[in-house]
């Protein structure tokens, strides 16, 4: 009778050992299936980015790793469901857990939105120099956070991507050849003719002046005390900031060999004397 009992107990935990060594069974195959489908998917978005040039590798490897995340959510809500956990309330405690923090990180996360518009539109890479949120350099990294500049001294300036996108954005190597806006004054009773000639014969003498787009050169403004000439030559993007601080000495150099002046500001003052009677 002893026996009869013990093979009824035995047989009446059968089904139940059966119905979990069966979920576990299923559970594993589901995580090493989710898991291959998570990196899978990791490895096609991130293939996508290095595939087209015109594509940023930081932004489809931030894509990929998002999606390879929530594969994993739902791997894991289907191991739970499997095991008859009621996955609707944990759903929900994800969901207000995610909302507080991105409460609590809102900064961030506007640097984040910011730094993934950048990433696609691309306004500028890595290898630029830019004017952005009042800060010029060469942009050395692009992160989904920040941007980080190196300028001319060799400093370090980190700028949070919230602050750069919306606002103006000076790209100053978008294009091969640029053009390089230099003004100087001559004295009124200076010959124009001349002026102009001294300062053709500058531009057509350095090496990394471009003669096609030609130079131009004309008369700007009559100032007060001065008529100014725009003095606008073009050279390939390298050698920008070598013209717009050497041409500058050298046309001063040339117009005082030619005796023409370069004024200073000046007023004239007239007095007038009244004789008392």
């Amino acid at each position: 009778m002893e026996d009869y009992l013990k093979e009824v107990e035995v047989s009446e935990y059968i089904p139940a050992v059966v119905a979990w060594a069966t979920n576990i069974l299923l559970a594993i195959i589901i995580i090493i299936i989710g898991i291959w489908i998570a990196n899978r998917v990791y490895r096609l978005i991130n293939n996508i980015g290095r595939k087209y040039e015109n594509l940023d590798d930081t932004l489809f490897r931030f894509f990929g790793s998002m999606a390879r995340y929530a594969v994993l959510a739902f791997i894991g809500i289907a191991v739970l469901n499997r095991f008859g956990v009621q996955t609707a309330s944990i759903v929900a405690l994800l969901g207000a857990a995610g909302l507080a923090i991105g409460l609590a990180l809102q900064g961030a996360m506007s640097n984040l939105a910011a730094g993934v518009m950048l990433l696609i539109f691309r306004p500028y890479k890595v290898g630029d120099f830019i004017n952005a949120a009042g800060q010029f350099g060469n942009v050395t990294e692009i992160d989904m956070f920040t941007t980080i500049l190196q300028t001319f001294d060799k400093q370090q300036i980190i700028i949070p991507n919230s602050q750069i996108w919306g606002q103006q954005i000076v790209n100053h190597s978008h294009y091969d050849i640029r053009g390089v806006d230099m003004h100087f004054g001559v004295a009124y009773s200076a010959d124009l003719d001349k002026t102009r000639q001294t300062i053709e014969a500058v531009i057509a003498e350095h090496p990394h002046i471009l003669k096609e787009p030609a130079p131009f050169i004309e008369v700007e403004t009559l100032n007060d005390s001065s008529v100014d000439f725009l003095v606008r030559p073009f050279c390939n993007g390298e050698n920008y900031f070598n013209i717009l601080y050497s041409v500058p000495e050298q046309i001063k150099r040339a117009l005082d060999a030619a005796d023409i002046e370069i004024p200073f500001p000046h007023r004239k003052v007239i007095v007038v004397n009244e004789s008392k009677e």
